[in-house]
């Protein structure tokens, strides 16, 4: 199933919806919120079709890094503790015709715990699929005008955004990170603020 769908993003090439060229900004309320542990597994990673191979090490060290550099600026009074399984990716191949304009992707689940009772925010993973953005370099093939390590930065700096936003949403509908939660609204004003036409990064 996983490999189809990731056939199925390679093969479309759908629109990335994020942008995460605002990390020089204040980061959006989280509450109480501060990381805790920052865990990243990928015990059944699956490599999708014409894709460049990265390790399961390659994967691992570039998601930690991802978090790390997005979720470590919050300094809330209340640990939350991360546990993320990289599951499956693509990045696109040099030498591909034009026309098939492959692009790359990742899949991954994310589990939020509240170190102070210990128990799961979410007791079902929350499945996050990620697209590159798209610049100048990429609307083609980042295959063709990025290194395999670019792409998987790309990969993963959207993917810890588009997991900021998913935690805006649980903090406005499921009352995530103590007081003053923000609207629904709020949310998904948050969220939005991460469209490409906003601003396209350029990589």
């Amino acid at each position: 199933m996983l490999f189809r769908v990731l056939s199925l993003l390679a093969v479309v090439g759908l629109a990335a919806c994020t942008n995460p060229n605002d990390l020089d900004r204040a980061p959006v309320d989280l509450g109480n919120f501060e990381l805790g542990h920052n865990v990243v597994v990928a015990p059944n990673l699956t490599k999708g079709p014409v894709s460049r191979e990265a390790s399961k090490e390659e994967w691992i060290a570039a998601m930690k890094l991802a978090i790390d550099e997005r979720f470590g600026r919050y300094d809330g009074t209340r640990f939350y503790h991360f546990g993320i399984s990289v599951e499956g990716y693509v990045l696109a191949i040099p030498g591909v015709p034009l026309v098939a304009s492959p692009k790359s992707a990742l899949i991954l689940n994310i589990t939020v715990w509240d170190d102070k009772s210990g128990k799961k925010l979410n007791d079902e993973p929350e499945m996050i699929t990620v697209l590159e953005s798209i610049s100048g370099n990429t609307i083609i093939s980042s295959g063709l005008t990025q290194s395999k390590e670019k792409q998987m930065e790309n990969l993963t700096r959207n993917a810890a955004k588009l997991i900021q936003n998913w935690l805006v949403r649980q903090r406005a509908n499921e009352g995530w990170f103590g007081p003053g939660e923000a609207s629904a609204d709020e949310a998904e004003t948050q969220a939005a603020s991460g469209s490409p036409d906003a601003e396209e990064q350029d990589s």
